[in-house]
This record gives C-alpha cells, sequence and structure tokens, in this order.
C-alpha cells in the first residue's frame, strides 16, 4: 500500500505558515485530522485500469481551497502515483492521505487530481493482454470531484474512502483506439461501513453461460432495479461485485454505509452496457432479496438454488 502523505508538498511554504495560523498557530481555530483511502467495484472486461493521481483538493465550506500536491513525486517517480484500481477490490484500499491536519468542520467537496495526457503512459487501461490510453473528460483540468459534503470533526480524525465503480465508469467507444473513464464516485465515512458477502448456488452457473455479479441499491428506492446505464428506466446500483465462475461462486461488497440495502444477483454481467439502458432481452436479475448491513459487521447472504 502506497502512502502518499510523506511525499506531499503541502501548498507553498508560505501557505503552510498561513494555514498553521488560522488553524491555531496565531488565531485559535480548531483542526482535525484527514486520512482518504481509493477502493474499486471490479470491472469484468479489462485486466488493469491505472490511473495517475497528482493530488487532492478539498473545499472548506468556509476558507480558502486546501491543496495536497504530489507532483514532485510523479515527477521523479511516476509509477509511485499510478493506482491499479482493480487490485483495490473485495475491502482492499489504497491509502493517500494519512491523517493530515486540516481544519476542523464541514467541507463541500473533494477532487482527486489526475494525468491523463495523450501520448504519455500516465493513466491506461489492459484489455487481454493490450494496452489502451485511458482518457478521462476533464480530468487533467479539474481533476475528478467527488460533490457530496463530509465534516472533519475538532481535535478527533475523519477517516474515509473514495469509491470507484468501474463497472459504470469504463467505456470503449466505437471508432476510438483509446477507453474513456467517466467516474461514478462515492465517498463513505470508514466509522460507518460493513460488508456484505456470500455465495450464489451452483444452479445458476450450469451450462457455463454465467456471467455472474451481484448489483447493490439502496432499500426503498422507487422503480424496479436497473441495470449499470444512468439514462433511466430504474434505479442504477450503487456498486456491484463480480461473481468468479471457479467453483465456490462467492461474492464480496465492501464499504457499505450501515442500512438497509436491495440485492440482485445476474448472469448477465458482461452483457451490461453502462451506456445503455438494457431490456430483459439482454439483462435480467435471477434472484433478489433485502439485506440489513451493521458498521463493523459482515452480513451473509447466500443465494439460494435456481428456481425451475
Amino acid at each position: 500500500m502506497k502512502n502518499y502523505s510523506r511525499y506531499i508538498s503541502y501548498l507553498s511554504t508560505a501557505g503552510m505558515a498561513l494555514l498553521l495560523t488560522a488553524c491555531g498557530g496565531g488565531g485559535g481555530a480548531s483542526t482535525g485530522s484527514l486520512s482518504l483511502s481509493l477502493t474499486d467495484a471490479p470491472v469484468d472486461s479489462a485486466d488493469e485500469v491505472v490511473v495517475e493521481f497528482y493530488g487532492v483538493v478539498l473545499q472548506p465550506a468556509n476558507g480558502p481551497r486546501i491543496t495536497f500536491d504530489f507532483t514532485d513525486r510523479c515527477t521523479l517517480d511516476p509509477a509511485s502515483c499510478q493506482i491499479d484500481l482493480l487490485k483495490l477490490t473485495g475491502g482492499t484500499s489504497d491509502l493517500i492521505l494519512d491523517n493530515e491536519t486540516v481544519p476542523s468542520g464541514q467541507y463541500n467537496w473533494l477532487r482527486l487530481m489526475v494525468n491523463a495526457t495523450q501520448g504519455v503512459r500516465d493513466s491506461y487501461i489492459v484489455v487481454n493482454g493490450q494496452e489502451f490510453e485511458l482518457r478521462i473528460p476533464s480530468g487533467d483540468e479539474r481533476g475528478l470531484q467527488l460533490n457530496r459534503g463530509f465534516v472533519v470533526p475538532a481535535d478527533d480524525t475523519a477517516d474515509f474512502t473514495v469509491d470507484f465503480d468501474l463497472r459504470k465508469s469504463v467505456h470503449d467507444p466505437v471508432g476510438s483506439s483509446d477507453y474513456i473513464l467517466r467516474p461514478t464516485l462515492r465517498i463513505v465515512d470508514n466509522a460507518d461501513v460493513g460488508t456484505l458477502s456470500g455465495s450464489i448456488d451452483s444452479s445458476f452457473f450450469a451450462g457455463g453461460n454465467c456471467s455472474g455479479a451481484v448489483y447493490v441499491f439502496f432499500a426503498g428506492t422507487v422503480g424496479a432495479p436497473d441495470d449499470e446505464d444512468g439514462v433511466g428506466g430504474g434505479p442504477d446500483p450503487i456498486t456491484s461485485a463480480i461473481v468468479p465462475d471457479d467453483g465456490a461462486y462467492n461474492y464480496k461488497v465492501a464499504f457499505l454505509s450501515e442500512g438497509s440495502y436491495h440485492i440482485a444477483f445476474t448472469c448477465d454481467a458482461m452483457a451490461d452496457d453502462p451506456a445503455v439502458d438494457d431490456d430483459s432481452t439482454v439483462f435480467s436479475f435471477l434472484s433478489e432479496t433485502t439485506v440489513s448491513v451493521t458498521a463493523g459487521a459482515d452480513t451473509n447472504y447466500d443465494f439460494p438454488p435456481a428456481v425451475p
């Protein structure tokens, strides 16, 4: 696990002095500690999805933006800033900010700053052993912005994880040799998360034609559960988990905030086009239920045999 915080050039020397003054060096304002990690819900059509991160920008509700800049480290050793998101699944995460002191209070948004320059091997995707450029629209200019607010408590620690749902985010445009990453991001408070795991009955995989995945929806959402599309129809899943056809048929979904969820199993994961509202001839769910996730605990649900 990389720890970028050791290499952070935090604002500038003058900026740091101003921040310390604002946060207690002279003004008495309170501070807290912020940690930030990355994780991923995997995509089933790629071998690697590598993104180069060179900084994090925070916007307090009251106050100037705060920038953590990894540029110097990335320039000296690009590989140290490149994260293969496909390795961050099933509860694995990569720490990019480690207990950094920041002003306490409400924050409106954060940005993950990325490098995705055409012709430069910074962000890329590997599919069936072949490497392609990974384009991130507007990513070079304004980063990947997460608009959900969060709070850093005074004299305490805030520990968050940002989840990349690559199954929604990676697009293979027709007629292009590049892939496009339009990230679907969510942020969770690690103090309030649990996991969901279990197995799928082997009967669903009989015949060898099942591309399995478990989709997770907020319970009580209006409309029938839908595929990954973002274009209408029913509610989209908030995350998903691939079920490998390996004889065990296990799944695990991590970093779920405490609460109720509707979960659904499909054998059509590979056919789910995130840019299209697939109809029932292409995509369908074979089994569904509602579960409750408890913070700090693992909720287990095993999908029963297929109904004849």
